[in-house]
């Protein structure tokens, strides 16, 4: 049986429809994303983003450990900036995982 191109359009259509639909979401999750000016963190704001306390984050300023800028007496925090600062505490993991964990019975 040999299906004509028609048939084919036919049977692809549903199809289509439903992948369209699955990547709705995820498409405009992305666009949001990309088109979102850069979020300005306040001191509470900062502490909430990164789950520490004030007292942590003014140790931080203080110390120029961490990026911020100071408006006026204000401290405010970039979060494109804070961003890059964390993942310059990432370890990178140089064994690939094996499902398993090593045997350390023969210690």
């Amino acid at each position: 049986m040999k299906l004509e191109r028609e048939d084919i359009e036919l049977l692809l259509e549903p199809l289509t429809e439903r992948f369209i639909e699955a990547l709705k979401p995820i498409l405009s999750a992305n666009v949001k994303r990309d088109i979102e000016p850069d979020t300005i963190y306040d001191v509470k704001g900062l502490c909430e983003y990164l789950k520490v306390k004030e007292k942590w984050v003014y140790e931080r300023t203080h110390l120029n450990e961490i990026p911020f800028l100071k408006i006026g007496a204000q401290l405010r925090f970039r979060k494109k900036s804070i961003d890059k600062w964390l993942n310059s505490f990432e370890t990178p993991a140089v064994n690939q995982f094996s499902g398993k964990l090593p045997d350390r019975a023969h210690r």
